[in-house]
């Protein structure tokens, strides 16, 4: 069994393979992206400048929008999204997920630098659907969605659903958001383009070092004024470095390498998915995947899978997690994302990893 000196992760580590993420993130991630660039371009300095506005007008176009800003985080840019539509409505409310990034990882930052009340939508385990907005019985100024729903397992609505909320907000003067941060992922499921996606949301957010590998960094897109009154948040909160040019390079650069890998991702993750339900005492989350990313969740105390999954990597060479999470009494569970690492590994290591693995869960049960 796993010696007490090593981790799960020093494990996951010293696998030959490594199954989720694009690889290291180490300095590698910007020396790459700087390897095609002359030096001889002039960086972009306080939010202006043929970098940053050349990627801005790239990713407008690309997402169907009138206007694109570049912005160092996520966080930053859809909190001032909610403030841009809460000042314009003049009502300090919006609503989304309980689950949303906004509630459960900001520090309430929303709350706190811009006094904007949550609506909470939904249970916490399934996602907003029709009639959790036609029901809200408050007024919002804004409705923001993530697409997928990360911390249920990257589930996702259908498109006629989120068709029919798009329709119902606009009526009603709800403005609708897209937080994005892996819209690229889902566009295969979908089998639309990013702008069709994008049609239905008045905004929308996404990330760069998530499914595309980036550094850092975030664009928020829409209308013309909303992306100039963002500029100016974006100042307010210290968004404005004298230089963001190491972050959209290197969003520039893998976006270009990455985001026409994202149906090979998808692929593997409904291959890895079935591979894990077929163990004995596991099943993902959802069952078949609906993007790159699930969850897989375990009939087992995370101490003693710790121990599974170490020792399983050691015989196979193939890492599946460096990390699990308890999950109530005896389970545990942990996130899968998928990216140019799950190419790399050969069919028969794969094969081999869910062998013993599924030998190794099948004894514990008659232990």
């Amino acid at each position: 069994m796993l010696e007490k000196q090593n981790t799960l992760l020093d494990a996951y580590k010293n696998a030959k393979y490594q199954v989720t993420g694009h690889g290291k993130r180490d300095v590698s991630v910007l020396l790459d992206s700087l390897s095609n660039q002359t030096g001889q371009e002039e960086s972009d300095m306080y939010g202006s400048g043929h970098i940053i506005d050349s990627f801005q007008e790239k990713m407008a176009a690309y997402l169907g929008k009138e206007s694109a800003v570049f912005f160092p985080s996520g966080t930053m840019a859809q909190q001032i999204a909610m403030r841009i539509w809460c000042d314009e409505k003049g009502i300090q409310k919006v609503a989304y997920h309980p689950l949303c990034h906004l509630e459960i990882h900001e520090e309430d930052g929303l709350k706190e630098l811009h006094h904007i009340e949550p609506v909470l939508l939904s249970d916490p385990n399934k996602i907003i659907k029709m009639d959790d907005v036609v029901n809200m019985k408050e007024d919002v100024s804004c409705l923001l969605l993530e697409l997928p729903q990360r911390e249920i397992g990257g589930q996702l609505p259908t498109f006629e659903e989120l068709q029919g909320i798009s329709d119902y907000c606009r009526e009603k003067g709800i403005k609708l958001h897209l937080d994005g941060a892996r819209l690229f992922e889902i566009l295969p499921f979908y089998e639309k383009t990013a702008a069709e996606v994008c049609a239905i949301f008045d905004s929308v957010y996404v990330s760069f070092y998530k499914g595309i590998g980036g550094v850092a960094g975030a664009i928020l897109a829409g209308p013309k004024d909303f992306a100039e009154k963002s500029k100016v948040w974006k100042r307010r909160h210290g968004g404005d470095l004298i230089s963001l040019y190491p972050y959209i390079l290197s969003a520039d650069f893998y976006f270009d390498q990455r985001v026409g890998k994202m149906e090979e991702y998808y692929k593997g993750a409904k291959e890895l998915a079935a591979l894990y339900n077929e163990c004995e005492g596991v099943c993902t989350l959802p069952i078949t995947p609906v993007s790159n990313m699930f969850h897989v969740h375990i009939q087992a105390p995370k101490h003693e899978m710790e121990c599974i999954l170490a020792d399983t990597y050691g015989e196979s060479g193939v890492g599946l997690t460096g990390h699990l999470r308890e999950n109530g009494e005896n389970r545990c569970f942990f996130e899968v994302s998928l990216g140019d690492n799950y190419l790399e590994v050969p069919n028969n290591n794969l094969k081999k990893t869910f062998t013993v693995l599924n030998k190794k869960l099948k004894t514990r049960t008659l232990v």
